[in-house]
């Protein structure tokens, strides 16, 4: 009995029951949970802005649940609660920032997230100032970006998949499979970066950026700080991809598909879909070059932000075997206890919201949305986290050059090989 109860009730099945509340909540009360809105930075840009009341009431909602979260994990771990309050509520204020410059319209744009703001916000208190043993207590990113992944599981709904039609999903399979063994491998074998980072930096170029590198550092229990870094990578990679990308559709496609606008178009926004890392970048690169290329491209894009469950289930097991000898190899109950029961969580859950709550609420709210703000408000608390806990020398330090060479080669090749497979597809066999 009491075995029994320590396999459960531990830290990783506390997340995911965490993770399902709010879902629960989200599905059960979609009205009250949208009231937890992330605040604008502009008073006039929406009445949920910092400079009006509702703004400020969101953002007091969000400490209250998330504190209440925090609260009840601590319980049920038996760990202390004494400085959990002042710590969190500096820690809140932080991501309430960095979620309110990203709301900026320029950083939406150009698709600069509020992890990257949340990430810079830490790293700006740790390295410019020390740390206050006050501000420790709620330092908890594991705990926070677990819940992020099982919320974001409730977002991945694959009803959009099937909507893609054939193409996109194929497209999207070949490139996430071959893109993401090339990655690790040039990473492993010809930069010699370890293994941790490698996993990372290849679920980053080959998936969906920023969502994959947090699902596969969480995965495989990575280090928070190379994280960070991987994070940074895709953010500033992003960026100026963002107008090359087009710039190069209008240059090359018309020579290799001369007369035929329609295949120029789809190509094109296949070919931004699956080579720029961040969603909101995609849907603005794609849209430069009109509507035809903009929902290829967001279509490509949802596709392989679909696989990101696949991809961590398999990382997971992978992760999982490794290390292990003889019949262990074989044993389900090592594979088991190994294996991140977030990811557990994630898959769960987006069958659970595929299957039943893929639409709207009675109040035509749509859980998929609620969803997705719960996620960006864990991910965002998370990495205020990790930049607290991250020294700023060690992220740029020398020996982090090889993984910057292996980021980009990855992407090299991620920019070549989706081109032939978005030519094929929607180029030749499509038009």
């Amino acid at each position: 009995m009491d075995k029994s109860r320590k396999a459960l009730v531990n830290d990783e099945w506390i997340v995911v029951v965490l993770g399902f509340i709010v879902l629960a909540l989200s599905v059960l009360f979609p009205s009250v949970m949208n009231s937890f809105k992330i605040p604008g930075i502009l008073a006039a840009q929406s009445a949920s802005a910092l400079g009006s009341l509702e703004g400020w009431l969101g953002a007091v909602y969000i400490f209250v649940f998330v504190l209440a979260l925090l609260y009840l994990a601590q319980a049920l771990t038996g760990k202390p609660f004494k400085g959990i309050f002042l710590s969190f509520l500096v820690i809140c204020l932080l991501t309430v920032v960095s979620l309110a410059l990203a709301t900026i319209p320029f950083c939406k744009k150009y698709g600069l997230e509020a992890v990257l703001f949340a990430v810079i916000l830490g790293l700006i208190i740790s390295n410019f100032f020390k740390v206050p043993g006050w501000l420790k207590p709620a330092i908890q990113s594991e705990f926070y970006i677990k819940i992020g992944i099982v919320c974001l599981g409730a977002t991945v709904l694959y009803q959009e998949v099937l909507k893609s039609g054939a193409y996109g999903l194929a497209q999207a399979l070949i490139v996430v499979l071959c893109v993401w063994y090339f990655g690790f491998w040039v990473s492993r074998k010809v930069f010699k970066v370890d293994d941790e980072m490698a996993t990372m930096l290849a679920s980053s170029v080959s998936i969906c950026g920023v969502s994959a590198a947090i699902a596969t550092c969480g995965t495989i229990k990575g280090d928070q700080k190379k994280l960070s870094y991987v994070i940074s990578l895709v953010m500033v990679v992003a960026i100026p991809m963002l107008y090359i990308m087009p710039l190069l559709c209008n240059w090359l496609l018309p020579v290799l598909f001369p007369g035929n606008e329609l295949a120029q178009a789809q190509v094109a926004g296949a070919w931004i879909g699956g080579t720029i890392d961040t969603t909101a970048a995609v849907a603005a690169s794609g849209g430069i070059l009109g509507d035809e290329a903009g929902n290829t491209a967001v279509i490509v894009k949802a596709s392989q932000n679909v696989l990101i469950g696949v991809a961590a289930f398999l990382i997971s097991l992978y992760w999982s075997l490794r290390g292990t000898k003889g019949v262990e190899k074989t044993s389900g109950k090592v594979i088991w206890e190994r294996f991140p029961k977030f990811v557990v969580g994630m898959v769960v859950a987006s069958i659970v919201f595929s299957l039943f709550f893929s639409g709207k609420s009675a109040d035509g709210i749509a859980y998929k949305s609620l969803a997705k703000n719960f996620q960006n408000i864990f991910f965002s608390i998370a990495f205020v986290c990790i930049g607290l806990e991250t020294n700023f020398k060690q992220i740029f330090a020398k020996e982090n050059n090889q993984s910057l060479k292996a980021f980009l080669t990855a992407q090299g090749f991620n920019i070549l090989f989706t081109l032939i497979v978005a030519g094929i597809l929607f180029g030749v066999i499509k038009n």
